[in-house]
Parts: structure tokens; C-alpha cells; sequence
């Protein structure tokens, strides 16, 4: 079947079929490239020092024994928690009891001849340097008394702190010397974490200060911890200051020697913020695609740009809350174009840009 132009028809056919096909109206910017756009938006954003440093027990040391001698006893398990002033190793004290029973007889002695002194001194027969002398002698054996005591006292290795003993290093039978290593004790109900800052946020770094301290061993999981103490100097050549913070460990998981990246809240603002993807870098400087006037044409605006966050940019300057700017397809656009805006932040279609720069 041949269709016959309007122009062949009888006019009074044309006309009505003229008025039944609607007219479209298509908007200013549907021939342009279509391209994603979001709107600048303020929100919360807070600002950071971040470090990363090493966890370290509350308290460690090197258990070593005082006097030399042969170990006896092993007073401890290995792994558990032991309590202050337990005895972890007791060494052979043959000797040194021997030693301490002679100076308990010789201050025996001493006592009775400074008493027998002292009355004869009273009946008028004794002599007062006679009674001084046995004082004399019974504060010297009384001192070598209490030297024997010490030293009887020093066979006994016992823990100074609260913590869970490591490893033993020797065994029954071993014959150790002053000094010689036997286990480590570590406190590790309270972790420490000592990291560096430039010196530039010395300003900020305030005695217990709250920090966040993530750690590899345990992804995902944030730890608050908070500022214990600063160095008094910072470092001359580097250019930073050492701190430490406190962490608790009440499960005790954490370990000493672990890596620990740290943040500091120092401010938390409201502030103008655009998606990463949306940066055009150009040489040194930073640029962004505005949408600006009713046809939707693009501007290239320089922006100082600030904190970074996962994602996200900081915009010191530059952009306006509400401006709309083109977050992908930069490749295809050029300055003065006009596009077809496909809004990803969930706003409405229905835009209202920025006027365009007026031409000078």
C-alpha cells in the first residue's frame, strides 16, 4: 500500500491530520553528551593526625637473679599469669643458710656479753668502755646478721609486677650467674603505643588527648586509646616529637611489638566536600567541571583542595554548596559544551546550576 504525501492530500485532510500528531517540545541541553553530575554538599568532616608506631607492654623486664647458684625449683608455669611477690625461681640456699644461722649465733653472743657488761657496769666493777665495746660488737654481728638475711632472701627470684611469664630460658639443675637471664615477665592488661608526629601539631598534641589505633592483627576493629605522655624534646634532625598513648587490653589480645596505624581528632567542622573522580588535575593545579547557565554548559573551575578521605575531597575553595559538577566522562567534554546531566546523588533532575561567567 503507497502512502501519499500530505501535499497530495486535500488540504482539509492535511490540516486534520496536522492537528492530531502532538508537537515535541525537546529542552535546550537534550543534544548534549550526557555525563554523571553530583551536587556539592557540605558535611561533617573531621580533621586528623595520622602515625603509625608500635604497640608496647605496660610493663617488661628480664627476670635475673642477685646472687649466683643453682636452681632448685621452677615455681611457675609457662604462659600463665603470676601475681607480685611470687616466687618464679628458688636456688640452692645451703650456703647461705649456713651463713645466716652463724651471724644469728654471733649476735646471740654479742647480746649476752652486752648485757653481762652493762650489769657488771651498774654493781660498779665493770667499765664503761668495756660496755661500749660489746655494744659495738653486737651492732656489727647484728648488721652481718641482717646481710645473711638478704642474702638468703636474694635466692628467691620473685616477680615485681602483676603480668604473665614467658618462656623459661634455663631448667632445674642449671647453674646460673648474676645477671644470666631466666624468663620474662610482661604486663600487658595495659598496652602503650609510641609513635611520631612533625612537630608542626605540637600545639595539638594534649595530655589525654583520645586517639583510634588500628592494628594489622585485627582488620576492621577501631581502638580508642587516649595521649599519656609527650617527649619533653622533639627531634633536631627529623623534625618530629615522639609520643606515647595508653591502650586498653582488658581481653588481652593485643601483643607488644604489633604495628598500630594511630589518628588524632584535633576538629570536627562542616565542610564542602565533592567525590575523588571529579578532580581534573592539570600540571600542578587542580580543576573541576561546573555546570553552570540554563544550558548546562561546562566551566572549568580551579579549587584548593584539603583533607582527603576514603572516596571523598575537601574543597577549601573554589566551588559554592549546591554548584553541580560533572563526576565522570571528563574525557569528552571540553569547556563551553553543553551536556545532558545525569544526577548519582539522588537530587532531582530538574537542576538549577550556576549562572555562566559573563565574557569579558
Amino acid at each position: 500500500m503507497k502512502h501519499l504525501p500530505l501535499s497530495s492530500m486535500r488540504p482539509a485532510m492535511a490540516a486534520l491530520i496536522l492537528s492530531v500528531v502532538p508537537v515535541i517540545s525537546l529542552p535546550v541541553w537534550a543534544q548534549g553528551l550526557p555525563a554523571e553530575v553530583v551536587h556539592v554538599k557540605k558535611q561533617p568532616l573531621e580533621r586528623q593526625i595520622r602515625s603509625v608506631g608500635n604497640l608496647r607492654a605496660n610493663e617488661a623486664i628480664l627476670l635475673r637473679p642477685e646472687q649466683s647458684g643453682r636452681i632448685e625449683k621452677v615455681l611457675f608455669s609457662e604462659g600463665e599469669p603470676v601475681k607480685q611477690g611470687t616466687a618464679l625461681f628458688q636456688l640452692d640456699t645451703a650456703l647461705y643458710e649456713a651463713e645466716y644461722r652463724e651471724a644469728a649465733a654471733r649476735v646471740a653472743l654479742s647480746k649476752t656479753d652486752y648485757e653481762r657488761a652493762s650489769s657488771l657496769l651498774k654493781k660498779g666493777v665493770g667499765s664503761v668502755q668495756q660496755r661500749d665495746s660489746s655494744l659495738a660488737q653486737l651492732r656489727v654481728d647484728e648488721a652481718q646478721l641482717a646481710l645473711a638475711k638478704t642474702r638468703l632472701d636474694k635466692m628467691s627470684v620473685q616477680a615485681p609486677f602483676d603480668g604473665i611469664a614467658g618462656l623459661r630460658l634455663v631448667s632445674p639443675g642449671d647453674y646460673v650467674n648474676v645477671g644470666q637471664d631466666l624468663v620474662q615477665l610482661t604486663d600487658n592488661s595495659t598496652m602503650k603505643v609510641d609513635f611520631k608526629v612533625a612537630e608542626i601539631f605540637l600545639a595539638e598534641l594534649q595530655p589525654d588527648a583520645p586517639i583510634e589505633v588500628e592494628v594489622d592483627a585485627l582488620p576492621g576493629r577501631i581502638l580508642a586509646g587516649k595521649i599519656y605522655a609527650v617527649a619533653p624534646a622533639a627531634d633536631a634532625s627529623a623534625h618530629n616529637i615522639e609520643v606515647r598513648a595508653t591502650l586498653p587490653n582488658k581481653d588481652g589480645i593485643l601483643r607488644p611489638g604489633l604495628f598500630a596505624q594511630i589518628s588524632i581528632l584535633v576538629e570536627k567542622t562542616d565542610s564542602l566536600t565533592i567525590p575523588e573522580q571529579a578532580i581534573v588535575p592539570q600540571g600542578k593545579a587542580f580543576f573541576v567541571m561546573r555546570v553552570v547557565g540554563e544550558e548546562h554548559k561546562i566551566e572549568m573551575v580551579p579549587v584548593e583542595l584539603g583533607q582527603r578521605r576514603p572516596g571523598i575531597v575537601e574543597i577549601k575553595s573554589g566551588l559554592n554548596e549546591g554548584d553541580i559538577i560533572v563526576t565522570a566522562g571528563q574525557l569528552k567534554l571540553q569547556p563551553g559544551m553543553p551536556i545532558t546531566p545525569i544526577f548519582v546523588d539522588g537530587s532531582q533532575t530538574e537542576a538549577k546550576p550556576q549562572p555562566a561567567a559573563e565574557e569579558k
